[in-house]
């Protein structure tokens, strides 16, 4: 077990111990057992999430804190509960994370997905990374302060959702839409993907903290033609409409739009890199830097532009039969102020002969960098890591964020992880052998209670 310094234990008064070995074993103990809860989501419903949800809450109670369940369909639940602060006037802060993982098979794995095996300081298992570490840490973090009597400065509302991993119809959006007064008074969000380790070009040690992310845009897409005999020629034929319009849309490159996030990050990236970048500049050429910036540019890259990538077919029934529609879905991301741009491209992309519409539907997001609770995620992270550095950066994809800023949150992306070298966090979401280091669980706890402990 890592030793804790003096300093890393003690609270802002110097007066309380709160983050000692047994929070630190329960962060990685309820992390190998919310992956041993298979809450596998295959979309269209097919997900439940209640056994970890009653795990969840069962953690919250044993602490004294009172957690309401609330389902919209059964089996489909979600956790909230409230933490009270001492300053009852201060903006409360909402730590959402979701209960549900993405499928995985066994076979393709190194361990059973649903194991949560611990080996050689590392807990292996869907959802290791996404998210159920850091439903783990919360919990770890919460269930300390209670041992201790220490209390936060504002209101802390936890909420442990699910669906993410769909269209979050029975869960942020259900809490959202349905019950709001739950969040009353939250006026900033911490959530997933952000904080963590990303080990750029030259020993670089970033810590990129999200604040916004591009909307998603799933489509369908539905080509119409002539049904008919497969041996005679057809000029009408659904699947090579279809087909047609799926490649235009898959080869189509975005232009470069920037947002000021993304802005922000590539000025503070490239800096550290030695580099000037006048994302303002005439003249200025994303591209180009980004080929600079080498290795630094995954964080980049995706978000700089619209994004437009088929991913589905389905079409015909029979080698000899061709049908009258065929059906494909396309996964497009769009950033800040990018919508009206994307669908009239995708209209002059799928053509004459083919509609598209949403499938699933999320607004871009952007969060405040010039806040006090910005500058206190960098100092939270950079106190642990003197040697790592905090950048604002824009998340590819959606998150439960898209939800509950309806509510006039501002979310960010804050889930701490100290990696080491070689760890390639970013390919294990939804990737193979899943998994995170205990050592990096320990981390995120501490910096967690000293960020959530100054929130105010």
């Amino acid at each position: 077990m890592a030793e804790i310094t003096t300093e890393e234990a003690v609270g802002p008064e110097g007066a309380e111990v709160r983050v000692d070995e047994r929070a630190l074993d329960e962060a990685v103990c309820f992390t190998s057992d919310l992956i041993r809860i298979d809450t596998t989501n295959r979309g269209a419903g097919d997900c439940r999430e209640r056994p970890a949800a009653e795990y969840v809450a069962a953690a919250l109670s044993g602490a004294g804190i009172e957690p309401v369940l609330l389902e919209k369909e059964p089996g489909r639940t979600n956790v909230v509960a409230r933490v009270p602060g001492t300053d009852p006037g201060a903006p409360a802060l909402l730590v959402h994370g979701h209960l549900d993982v993405v499928p995985a098979d066994p076979a393709e794995w190194s361990v059973h997905p649903f194991s949560g095996e611990i080996r050689d300081g590392v807990v292996w298992g869907r959802g290791a990374v996404d998210m159920k570490n850091t439903d783990a840490m919360v919990l770890s973090v919460v269930r300390a302060w209670a041992r201790t009597g220490a209390r936060p400065p504002c209101d802390i509302v936890l909420a442990f959702t699910a669906d993410e991993e769909d269209r979050a119809w029975t869960g942020a959006a259900f809490l959202a839409e349905e019950h709001p007064g739950l969040f009353e008074g939250c006026r900033y969000a911490i959530g997933e993907s952000g904080a963590y380790t990303f080990h750029a070009d030259g020993g670089l040690r970033l810590y990129p903290v999200a604040a916004g992310e591009r909307g998603t845009a799933w489509l369908k897409l539905t080509a119409r033609g002539r049904a008919g005999h497969g041996s005679k020629p057809n000029q009408a034929n659904a699947v090579t409409r279809l087909a047609e319009a799926l490649a235009r849309i898959g080869r189509h490159r975005w232009p470069v739009r920037l947002s000021p996030v993304v802005s922000a990050a590539l000025v503070e990236i490239a800096a550290l890199h030695g580099i000037e970048a006048d994302p303002g500049a005439p003249g200025f050429d994303a591209d180009a830097l980004l080929e600079e910036l080498g290795s630094a540019s995954r964080l980049l890259a995706p978000t700089v532009r619209n994004s437009s990538n088929p991913t589905m077919l389905d079409a015909g029934y029979k080698v000899n039969v061709i049908p009258g529609a065929a059906v494909g879905h396309v996964d497009g991301r769009v950033v800040p102020g990018g919508e009206e741009e994307f669908r009239t491209t995708l209209d002059r992309l799928t053509g004459p002969h083919v509609e598209w519409e949403y499938y699933q539907k999320g607004t871009a997001l952007q969060a405040p960098l010039a806040t006090p609770l910005f500058s206190l995620m960098r100092e939270a992270l950079e106190r642990f890591d003197p040697d790592g550095h905090a950048v604002p950066f824009c998340m590819s994809g959606g998150t439960d964020a898209n939800q509950f800023s309806r509510l006039g949150i501002d979310c960010y992306g804050f889930a701490p992880l100290k990696l080491p070298p070689g760890f390639d966090y970013q390919a294990l979401f939804h990737g193979v052998d899943e998994r995170v280091p205990c050592d990096a669980l320990h981390f995120g706890v501490r910096v967690l209670d000293h960020f959530l402990m100054n929130a105010a």
